[in-house]
């Protein structure tokens, strides 16, 4: 359509749930009588934000002939009802989709956008099969609200968890939720306080009694504490066990710095493995750029440059949007030709170090080649200064390596995939050179390399491990060392002890015994250049960004105690430990 053409806007339209509450949304549409293709964004962070704007244009995708809604959550600012994270929003997707279908100046077919909370509004929609939706686009969001979202590898995340619910979610729209919840008013400067003294809240104990979102704030986040293990509090809000029943094309946009880059690859894979028919199975993107959270195109993350084809001008992301759209939900004679969106390789990465896009035929790669990069030292890989190394040899006689781990000091967080204060909880590159110098941070790099490798694909650390308590944490960081020595952050994990068998039934640990840990580093695609070194770093704590294994087996929610633990990490020839990495031919 022309830029010309005239727009129509309504403000604070009625929309009416099945239960009776009422929730609201604005309308940017052509004048008209259409009838147009609808694109739908169920938001928490209030429908006339900025935030709302950047997602997808609404003035831009009225122009290209879309009717475009931006609905209130339920609770949330203008919309009636009490808002609950993730558990109305199955229904309520479901009628506001069936809803835009039914008006006058909509052609019937409806799709979802937006992203991090708002991709899940679309995935919990999606669950419940509305008739009228034809296609999403999530982006930066999770597949599974348990774990990648609340939870990693089973430790709680802190850093995110308070900082998100403080501030997006209980400060920013404190005059509903108050209203709803009957809290005086003077509570909102102690949310202020809270939320400027936050690290104090992280060091809080027990977690499960921090004060400053009780009395109804936010009755989800303590329902998250008490909800560790992945059980049916999970399980009904679970996407990734849902993807046989979900019958849409999705277009998912990541971030290699992002919070759930771990869910927005599983849920492209789920869904061309197990969507709900052949249309919804094939009908699946991937697209992953260099950013952290809530970017949504930028040419940095944290403190790395990377280049001006990481901007949001040179992707054209909104462009990108509307032609899946333009595709997806614009009825069209049999004969008549389509935008080729779906025609164009479903995947395509931004390969950090070459910092350049590339179109790619699946995920992972098929030449990419699984290559373990084993630990090795002589028992004192003890900070970047000691003699941890990292090479494609298996080990063989070694002696193992041994940190204390103290949860009164733990290692602290820099950078990586976090949300949601840029002070608190820093998101996206950092150098970790300060990290490297503490001698319960264990530091493994190869030799300076002779040429450039390129790691693209899911990385994983193996690790055999004893310690001295019943329970402990284990953590892992792929880092990009360049010549000069400055370490670059690329992606990190952690698991929780008594949960590496399974996140339903923990086990606790017999002190003493080694184990085997699988740590998930989810992805990255990056090139270390040639005289850079590729290095993991191992530890057993990554705060705030994780809440502290308290170390005594107790339910650490509940847990005032902080019990130091003795680690040992092993990498002999029976017990070989390594990350591995997805090596592509150049």
């Amino acid at each position: 359509m022309p830029d010309s053409i005239s727009l129509k806007i309504e403000s604070n339209i009625a929309i009416a749930m099945r239960d009776g509450v009422t929730l609201y949304a604005d309308i940017y549409r052509p004048e008209g009588d259409g009838p147009f293709p609808t694109i739908l964004q169920r938001t928490p962070y209030d429908k006339t934000n900025a935030l709302s704007a950047t997602m997808l244009d609404p003035i831009r995708s009225a122009k290209a002939g879309f009717a475009v809604v931006i609905q209130d959550t339920r609770g949330r600012f203008a919309s009636e009802g009490e808002f609950y994270a993730f558990r109305d929003d199955i229904n309520d997707g479901y009628d506001t989709v069936e809803w835009a279908a039914a008006q006058p100046w909509s052609n019937g077919n409806v799709g979802m956008y937006g992203a991090s909370y708002v991709g899940a509004t679309q995935w919990l929609a999606a669950i419940s099969r509305p008739p009228h939706l034809k296609a999403i686009a999530p982006t930066v969001t999770a597949s599974n609200y348990h774990d990648g979202w609340t939870y990693q590898g089973g430790a709680f995340e802190l850093g995110f968890n308070m900082s998100w619910t403080l501030l997006q979610l209980t400060l920013a729209n404190f005059k509903n939720v108050s209203g709803v919840q009957g809290v005086p008013r003077e509570r909102r400067g102690q949310l202020i306080q809270a939320i400027d003294n936050m690290t104090e809240g992280f060091g809080f104990l027990p977690t499960k009694d921090f004060p400053e979102l009780d009395s109804g704030l936010a009755k989800y986040y303590y329902d998250w504490l008490a909800h560790p293990d992945f059980d049916d509090y999970w399980r009904k809000i679970c996407i990734e066990d849902q993807h046989s029943e979900i019958e849409v094309p999705a277009l998912h946009t990541g971030g290699w710095y992002d919070i759930f880059l771990g869910g927005t690859i599983r849920n492209y894979l789920g869904m061309k493995k197990s969507g709900a028919n052949e249309t919804a199975r094939s009908g699946q993107r991937l697209v992953i750029g260099p950013w952290a959270h809530g970017a949504r195109g930028s040419t940095m993350a944290g403190r790395h440059y990377f280049g001006i084809m990481a901007d949001p001008a040179a992707t054209d992301i909104d462009g990108m949007h509307l032609r899946w759209f333009d595709h997806w939900l614009n009825a069209r004679g049999p004969n008549d030709e389509k935008n080729g969106i779906v025609d164009e390789a479903p995947v395509r990465i931004f390969v950090m170090g070459d910092d350049v896009w590339r179109e790619e035929q699946e995920w992972p790669l098929a030449r990419a080649q699984e290559t373990k990069y084993y630990l090795h030292s002589g028992g004192k890989a003890n900070s970047k200064n000691g003699d941890g190394s990292l090479g494609t040899d298996s080990p063989q006689a070694e002696p193992p390596d041994v940190f204390l781990y103290n949860p009164a000091d733990p290692v602290p967080t820099t950078g990586g995939a976090l949300c949601c204060n840029p002070y608190y909880a820093a998101n996206g590159a950092y150098d970790q050179n300060e990290v490297e110098e503490r001698q319960d941070v264990l530091v493994y790099s190869t030799p300076p390399l002779e040429r450039d490798v390129e790691v693209t694909g899911p990385v994983k650390v193996v690790l055999w491990a004893s310690t001295s308590a019943t329970d402990t944490d284990f953590t892992a960081k792929l880092v990009d060392v360049c010549e000069n020595g400055c370490a670059r952050n690329l992606t990190d994990g952690i698991i929780r002890a008594r949960y590496r068998d399974s996140m339903s039934d923990p086990t606790l640990l017999e002190p003493g015994r080694a184990y085997r840990y699988e740590i998930d580093l989810w992805a990255t695609s990056n090139v270390f250049k040639a005289g850079h070194r590729i290095r993991l770093e191992i530890s057993s704590s990554n705060f705030p960004r994780f809440d502290r294994n308290t170390n005594t087996g107790n339910i650490i929610a509940e847990d005032t105690e902080l019990r130091p633990a003795l680690q040992t990490v092993f990498h002999d020839a029976q017990q070989a430990s390594y990350v591995s990495l997805a090596i592509v031919p150049r």
